[in-house]
């Protein structure tokens, strides 16, 4: 850990399932279950079909993780 060492992320990153799987800390099966529910962050489909290439912009991935916290009023 580095107190006060600014970090920078481009939120437009493109990460695949398995960068995204490290970052939510869910499986890359978990992410795959969710894209076919609609639960999950948005994704971004890069070639059609079944085998399409998918990717999830840092910037959802982070949003979609902001939404899911429950907090105590």
């Amino acid at each position: 850990m580095y107190e006060g060492a600014a970090i920078a992320v481009d939120l437009d990153e493109l990460l695949t399932p398995r960068e995204t799987a490290e970052v939510t800390k869910l499986s890359v099966s978990t992410l795959k279950d969710r894209r076919w529910k609609g639960t999950g962050p948005a994704f971004i489909k890069l070639s059609p079909g079944r085998g399409g290439r998918i990717r999830y912009r840092r910037s959802d991935v982070v949003a979609w993780l902001a939404a899911q916290r429950v907090g105590v009023a």
